[in-house]
């Protein structure tokens, strides 16, 4: 059996992480989601993978045609060209595909039930995978009866069900097809996979569901951390490759890959993840659930607590990063404080695709884009985002979102953009 995975999304909901990759490469424990798909799927015994690209898709070629050599699958790239939504990603597709069923995952998706792939290729027919959330109005609602699906509708404003399209799927590809050919432009202006899937059961398809749990959609900002933390809490080991100076305390579970050095005077509480060539300390405290990968330093009496630090990312002495994600390339200086609290104790909120919305944590602080550098002494409030490569310049309270390539002098003015 075949697969097709879409990857061709701009993942608008988790700028600014996606100014500079695209979302299927965002890490969860150093390693890239797309690469958890076909983990999944060679498990399995998929041997061809078709994925779609459109955005940054050649970053996506070359990562996995680097990572994937002598793997034992196929993997065939596809060109959505304009990305025009799933159900265009999936006819451009299907081409491709080989056989008479296939696989189909949407490449924002994070899951973690070991059985799912199994149970989707044992099932008769077509067959969607539905997941269990608290608030499914950002998400396609799955209504059932019995075994089956009877409708699917695209972020309701009033609670119908709080089963949720998880985006994992098998079809038998001549069935799908037809559908497909039918659909029409959305209000979003895109061609959406669910119109096919509501038309297929109209005309009296059966359409099976598979509910699964320990799932996530990966579509903004904090939900790379509650991902990484999904895959924490099943960390179980102590992992030590990396040199570890005396004087350093190392508590509960944590992996501290190879060429890492945690100097001495250092705090590490588990489940953490310290990457390859990583510098920690000294007198650094990284507390639980913190990520923080290749090549990145964080120095004297630094303070990361619940935060996924990307690649050659510099956080220098007396910093402060709480419930944050800062990207690859990032220089921090000295004294910067990424605020994870508010003053009133409400929950924080994030501009997503310029609407105000509530991440529902009382605890997160900020989201830095890739090769973004602060100055000294540098505050910056919960849930407030900055594009990739801004300069924040010493002393400056960052109050509200500041776009890409910006240069931020004074509070809340923007003064000069960088080319």
């Amino acid at each position: 059996m075949d697969a097709v995975i879409l990857a061709g999304g701009k993942g608008v909901g988790l700028e600014p992480i996606t100014h500079t990759r695209p979302k299927v490469l965002v890490p969860i424990l150093g390693r890239k989601l797309i690469e958890y798909h076909l983990d999944n799927l060679i498990k399995y015994g998929i041997k061809r993978v078709v994925v779609v690209i459109s955005y940054m898709g050649e970053l996506i070629k070359e990562h996995l045609n680097r990572s994937l050599r002598d793997v034992g699958i196929d993997v065939v790239f596809v060109d959505q060209g304009a990305p025009l939504g799933t159900a265009h990603a999936l006819v451009k597709a299907l081409p491709f595909v080989s056989t008479d069923e296939f696989l189909l995952v949407y490449g924002d998706t994070f899951y973690l039930s070991d059985n799912v792939l199994s149970q989707l290729i044992e099932g008769k027919g077509d067959v969607i995978a539905v997941s269990i959330v608290d608030d499914p109005r950002r998400y396609g609602v799955v209504v059932t009866n019995g075994e089956r699906v009877t409708k699917i509708i695209e972020k309701p404003k009033e609670f119908i069900s709080n089963y949720v399209n998880a985006g994992i799927y098998k079809f038998r590809k001549d069935d799908i097809m037809k559908f497909l050919e039918r659909v029409e432009v959305s209000d979003r202006g895109e061609y959406e996979l669910t119109s096919a899937l509501q038309s297929m059961i109209d005309s009296g398809y059966k359409l099976s569901y598979l509910v699964i749990s320990k799932w996530m959609d990966i579509g903004r900002p904090w939900s790379l951390i509650e991902a990484n933390k999904l895959l924490l809490d099943k960390l179980n080991i102590r992992d030590i490759k990396g040199d570890v100076e005396d004087n350093v305390v190392i508590k509960g579970p944590v992996i501290i890959d190879a060429g890492a050095k945690v100097l001495s005077g250092s705090y590490i509480v588990g489940p953490a993840y310290i990457g390859k060539d990583v510098e920690v300390g000294p007198n650094a405290y990284v507390r639980s659930y913190s990520v923080i990968l290749d090549g990145s330093r964080i120095g004297f009496n630094v303070e990361v607590k619940e935060s996924v630090i990307m690649e050659h990312t510099h956080i220098s002495h007396q910093a402060y990063v709480g419930d944050s994600v800062v990207c690859e390339g990032v220089n921090l200086g000295a004294g910067t404080i990424l605020a994870n609290l508010r003053f009133d104790g409400k929950t924080v909120k994030v501009r997503i695709k310029g609407a105000v919305e509530d991440s529902g944590r009382r605890k997160l602080g900020a989201f830095i884009g890739g090769y973004v550098r602060t100055g000294v002494n540098v505050s910056v409030f919960p849930g407030v985002k900055i594009g990739a490569y801004s300069w924040i310049y010493p002393g400056v309270t960052v109050t509200d979102d500041v776009p890409p390539k910006s240069i931020l002098k004074y509070n809340g003015v923007i003064v000069d953009k960088i080319d």
